[in-house]
């Protein structure tokens, strides 16, 4: 790379793509079913595209996730042509994109804006989180230097990249003038195992734990084969089970293995090398290079730095109420340990009151993933013609077992105080999730 003079003039991630395709024009920059750009190649499609954006009206352009080659290509040269881009699903209804392109259409976007990633959580309320250039290299410097991303790396992304968990991956292999590989989610296992294989030095990925799970239940024999290969994998989006993570450890014993602290609006923030000496679920680490946290009196998480978002578009009321002076509050709940490392205890509006005594669903959620047969699971409340409130679990089978309700009784019993065992189990064949892998509460408080 250039002289440290030469970075700091580096103001977006282009500027690095630019950087390498004038350096090293021959590198592999994307592979994707069977076609590979190089870093030459791909900034000439990039610049090409880009003056096609330029004439085009508007401060920002819709660009929907065909994970493909062609998508790193549009998002790209969105930032080349001075306009945000704005990943959406690649099966955004028509209703949905007409009605991201009102709201942005009636307000001003701020000059820096580099992206707007539309959230698609729980809560039904649309929000567009608007992250700046600035924001963007912060992150990309803290996964950097948290993860050691190296230029002989291949990093392959199966999760969604209009989601910040994959979308942020771009970054640093870009920056550091690595190899991408994207693939399709895990539809195709097959597919991303063989791209793990590819003849690289080494390679790295980022999984939500429900990827993992499968990985682990499905694959774990073919995984294990690779074991050698896989440099570093990143863990987010969702909390992840004291079983996986242990099991994981044992089929990847010298792969650095991360659970990492992050959000759209706050940006990559603490990650932890639970593969290291300290394996405890909810423990996410200590705060990257351009980040900090603290907890409040209240008890959540508040996070400070370059990685924060700009704001809500449209929406300058929610956004004063989440970021204020340089300080972005969260609705996680959390504490700090005496090493300096963040463990989040869950999230404000999920803790569960049964009779006065207040329930983490996640802790239950961990206890019922380490009974084997259960293949995956959700804690909600349910009402109750006598007691009011309590707690129903509902459950998956491993490989169509069949579940003993009172020996999973009898297992939770022996990790969980009285109060946190359920008093009712539902066997299902599947989980309610979001689109980006979290456990869906919502559709279980409302369809109870």
């Amino acid at each position: 790379m250039k002289s440290e003079e030469s970075v700091i003039e580096m103001h977006c991630i282009e500027d690095y793509l630019n950087l390498w395709a004038e350096e090293n024009p021959a590198k592999p920059a994307v592979i994707c079913d069977g076609e590979t750009l190089t870093y030459g190649q791909l900034w000439q499609q990039v610049k090409e595209r880009s003056r096609e954006y330029q004439q085009a009206e508007g401060s920002a352009v819709l660009v929907r996730n065909t994970q493909s080659i062609d998508f790193l290509i549009q998002y790209f040269a969105t930032h080349l042509a001075g306009k945000a881009a704005v990943p959406v699903e690649e099966d955004c209804t028509p209703d949905r994109l007409g009605s991201i392109q009102h709201q942005i259409n009636a307000c001003t976007i701020p000059v820096d804006v580099a992206d707007i990633l539309y959230t698609t959580g729980t809560t039904g309320q649309q929000k567009g989180i608007m992250i700046s250039h600035k924001a963007i290299i912060a992150d990309a410097e803290n996964l950097i230097s948290a993860m050691q991303f190296t230029k002989d790396l291949l990093f392959v992304i199966s999760g969604p990249l209009n989601h910040i968990g994959s979308l942020s991956k771009i970054w640093p292999t870009i920056m550091v003038g690595a190899t991408l590989c994207i693939t399709s989610g895990m539809k195709d296992m097959n597919r991303f195992l063989q791209a793990l294989s590819l003849p690289y030095p080494k390679v790295a990925t980022f999984l939500v734990p429900t990827s993992i799970r499968m990985l682990l239940q499905f694959a774990r024999k073919e995984f294990s084969g690779i074991a050698n290969k896989i440099d570093f994998i990143e863990t987010g989006a969702a909390p992840m089970s004291q079983s996986d993570m242990e099991a994981l450890c044992q089929v990847l014993p010298h792969t650095r293995l991360y659970n990492t602290y992050a959000s759209t609006e706050t940006g990559i923030i603490c990650t932890h090398n639970y593969n290291s000496d300290y394996c405890v679920a909810g423990c996410l680490g200590r705060p990257m290079r351009h980040s900090s946290v603290f907890i409040t009196p209240e008890g959540n998480v508040a996070c400070k730095g370059d990685t924060l978002m700009v704001g809500y578009v449209g929406d300058e009321e929610l956004t004063r109420k989440v970021l204020q002076n340089g300080t972005l509050f969260t609705s996680d709940c959390g504490r700090i340990d005496q090493q300096g490392r963040l463990h989040l205890t869950g999230r404000t509006g999920d803790i569960i009151n049964i009779g006065g005594y207040k329930v983490n669903p996640i802790e239950v959620e961990d206890a019922t993933l380490s009974f084997p047969a259960v293949a995956d699971c959700i804690c909600a409340p349910s009402p109750h013609p006598v007691l009011g409130t309590v707690l129903r679990l509902y459950v998956v089978p491993k490989n169509d077992t069949v579940i003993n309700k009172k020996e999973l009784a009898a297992h939770l019993t022996q990790k969980l105080e009285h109060y946190k065992v359920p008093q009712l189990f539902s066997i299902v064949d599947h989980i309610e999730r979001t689109y980006n892998g979290k456990l869906n509460r919502k559709f279980y408080t409302t369809n109870t």
